[in-house]
């Protein structure tokens, strides 16, 4: 009886051993599967179902499964960026060739006037297709952000600098006001963002100042472009930041409505995002907020 019980206890030791040598064997193979997925190079072996759990075999088909679509979607970001690069590069040439032959015919008396309107035509175009090769980089992750900690003032001094000029031809107050603000940002790209709100703000105000400043808070530093202009409808505010849309004030101005979604792809982009306040008649206020940490 003793001995009956002692072969029993082996028995059930000898069982236990092994599954779980079979669970172990298991979990080695599943780590080395994600392994193999996350260094990018899985690939679909023959599968015995009386040898292997059904788990394993289902994680098998799924990995790859999603390696296969990894890849699709790999090709189609080469195809889009090859596209963008095509588009980028076939166009600068003949925009500025019409430049060219326009300041040349700028040199003529009789010729002024219209060249004039030619360059300024030429202009907008090449404006247009920079920000839509810029969108469609972003959008198509061609172009990564690279947000790193640092001071916004540096930034915030460059980009209103550009815009001086322009705001002065039009009789309008640019203030930039002091910060020590500071945020985790890409300074290229965050500076194109306050540019294209400065660059607004200078387009629809008519009289008055435009205020740049940046004020940190525990979490998130936030920038903001206010205005003296027409302000924006309420019913307007939800759709500004969408791509080609253009408000009824922005109807008679230059521009196809893309620089505040870019804006908003450069916020998203970054962990941040972007508001605006505004009434009509009481201008606007667009702010730009971004993590601290």
């Amino acid at each position: 009886m003793t001995g009956y019980f002692c072969l029993a206890a082996l028995a059930l030791a000898a069982q236990s051993l092994w599954h779980r040598w079979r669970m172990k064997r298991l979990l080695r193979s599943l780590d080395r599967m994600l392994d193999a997925a996350i260094r990018g190079d899985f690939q679909e072996e023959a599968f015995d179902e009386s040898l292997r759990s059904a788990v394993e075999t289902k994680l098998a088909h799924y990995l790859s499964a999603s390696a296969v679509s990894a890849k699709n979607l790999q090709e189609e970001r080469d195809k889009i960026k090859s596209l963008i690069a095509d588009i980028s590069h076939q166009t600068k040439t003949p925009i500025a060739n019409v430049l060219l032959y326009a300041q040349l015919l700028e040199e003529q008396e009789n010729c002024r006037v219209h060249t004039a309107a030619l360059v300024e035509q030429a202009r907008k175009l090449q404006s247009l297709i920079d920000a839509l090769v810029k969108t469609s980089r972003l959008e198509a992750g061609v172009l990564v952000l690279h947000p790193r900690p640092g001071p916004l003032g540096p930034m915030l001094e460059e980009a209103a600098a550009q815009f001086f000029p322009r705001a002065e031809e039009k009789g309008l107050e640019l203030i930039l006001e002091p910060t020590e603000a500071d945020a985790v940002f890409d300074p290229k790209w965050t500076g194109e963002a306050v540019c294209n709100f400065i660059d607004n703000a200078v387009k629809y105000t008519s009289s008055g100042k435009i205020t740049v400043s940046a004020r940190a808070y525990e979490l998130f530093a936030r920038i903001d472009v206010a205005d003296t202009g027409p302000g924006v409808a309420e019913e307007e505010l939800g759709k500004l930041f969408q791509r080609f849309y253009r408000g009824g004030a922005s109807s008679q101005a230059e521009g196809v409505g893309v620089g505040l979604y870019l804006v908003r792809q450069i916020a998203q982009g970054q962990g941040g995002y972007v508001k605006v306040f505004s009434k009509p008649g009481q201008g606007a206020k667009f702010s730009l907020l971004l993590p601290r940490n």
